[in-house]
């Protein structure tokens, strides 16, 4: 493999003089499933190569991507890739730069019990189907179950003309149970996700019967729900819906390819933007986290990056081209879903840090407010501007946890939201899911739980 992207990058170099030239190609194993009350509407398995090709000619980007891993096919392509940038590079009114980075040669292997590319498509749909049944016979009123299943593994290969070499095997099992509920004309939604960088050893621990008693459970509570109370009232905010706060209404922001494209945090770099109790992190090292990775897919060694500490702004997440830009060191952020696609900056596990609170000391001081324990989907926009749905919420009256709520969601302003963070709870979770930004990637967000002393409160999400 090592000679045949050998030959390609220098290609690149030879009949284009291309500045920078890149090959990343994949070997992996690819199942995908999904079931729907029982029935296996989707089934597919098998073995997935190609290859992406990028090069930097006369200061512009070029990309190709093809599905064989045929050294004349990588040398074909790279050349159209090189085409494409020399047509691009006329129009170009700044060149583009990457930063330095040392050029890294090694193996990344991974060694799990239970490797999901062994394990035959009968046992995986046996494992969904069992979570199905779990799901749809805990209660009558539960009418309705849906099982996405994915799992990837194999090994990714990275080569650039400044000397790297990379063979880094990828393993990723996923799973995501959505449910619903109905009585008495009231619908409910649940959903629970399942992802592992380890194996599928990941079901022996979160058991088809654990996570679908869970998510069946949460359906069925939250018909006897009270409606919510809209207005402005304190949180306390549990770590699961803290994490796509800090990835949605943060997070995006952060990524330095946004923050160029006029996200809020633009002028925002050594300004106080929370309260000096908040600390936020994307980190690519936590071991076993579905956000974790040895080198990103431009070879750059995965770090752990402060985001926000005590309250200021002190990095962005970077490409090796954001870091030229912003005469800082490339993070480790590049990411591509496939050899389809180019890398962009995409956040790894992000969250923010805990401190020194007790749940029962977050909620004791709290009149009437609300628990936010779990999300239901969440999104930003570069003003500043969030909205995140909650799937399971309960009142706070007088100190203490009350009656469920019902069809919650929180929204407002990110950086004002952040500058009313009151405390900052010393327990710590992360959990897995999969992030949209024109491509699909793997993450993980998580925190501890807060307390917000107030925010926008209403129904719907």
């Amino acid at each position: 493999m090592k000679d045949i992207l050998a030959k390609a990058v220098k290609t690149a170099a030879q009949e284009f003089g291309a500045e920078y030239a890149e090959v990343r190609a994949q070997r992996l194993f690819k199942t995908m499933l999904t079931l729907k009350d029982g029935r296996v509407e989707a089934a597919k398995q098998g073995i997935e190569n190609g290859a992406a090709l990028r090069v930097l000619v006369n200061g512009a980007w070029g990309f190709a991507s093809v599905g064989t891993l045929d050294a004349g096919a990588l040398t074909k392509y790279i050349l159209d890739a090189c085409k494409m940038a020399e047509a691009a590079s006329s129009k170009l009114k700044t060149p583009i730069k990457l930063v330095e980075t040392t050029a890294v040669e090694d193996k990344v292997f991974l060694k799990p019990k239970k490797d999901p590319s062994k394990i035959s498509i009968e046992d995986k749909i046996n494992t969904t189907s069992a979570l199905n049944d779990t799901v749809l016979g805990y209660d009558e009123r539960v009418k309705s179950c849906t099982i996405d299943y994915l799992d990837l593994a194999g090994t990714n290969y990275f080569m650039n003309n400044e000397g790297a070499y990379i063979e880094q095997e990828k393993l990723y099992v996923w799973s995501r149970v959505t449910a619903t509920a109905k009585e008495a004309g009231v619908f409910t939604f649940s959903r629970e996700e399942v992802g592992s960088t380890a194996g599928y050893e990941v079901f022996d621990v979160e058991t088809p019967e654990i996570v679908g008693e869970r998510t069946a459970k949460r359906a069925v509570e939250q018909l006897k729900a009270k409606p919510t109370k809209g207005g402005v009232f304190p949180v306390v905010i549990g770590p699961n819906v803290v994490g796509v706060f800090v990835h949605e209404a943060f997070g995006h922001l952060a990524e330095a390819d946004l923050t160029l494209s006029g996200s809020v945090l633009a002028d925002k770099l050594g300004k106080t933007i929370a309260s000096d109790i908040v600390t936020f992190y994307d980190d690519g090292t936590i071991e076993g986290a579905f956000g974790s990775f040895r080198y990103d897919d431009e070879g750059v060694t995965t770090q752990k990056t402060v985001l926000v500490k005590d309250g200021v702004v002190v990095g962005l997440m970077h490409n090796r081209e954001t870091a030229q830009k912003f005469n800082a060191k490339p993070t480790g952020n590049a990411r591509a879903e496939d050899f389809r696609f180019e890398p962009i900056i995409r956040m790894r596990n992000t969250f923010m840090e805990p401190k020194d609170h007790s749940f029962e000391e977050l909620v004791e001081d709290v009149k009437f407010g609300y628990y936010l324990k779990s999300f239901r989907g969440g999104q930003a926009n570069l003003d500043g501007t969030f909205q995140v749905g909650i799937q399971e919420a309960y009142e706070i009256v007088k100190g203490e946890l009350g009656a469920p709520a019902r069809d919650v969601s929180i929204s407002g302003n990110t950086l004002e939201t952040l500058l009313k963070v009151d405390a900052v709870g010393k327990d710590f979770e992360l959990w897995p899911g999969r992030c949209g930004k024109g491509q699909t990637a793997f993450i993980c967000d998580g925190g501890p739980h807060i307390k917000v002393r107030e925010v926008l409160v209403g129904g719907g999400a």
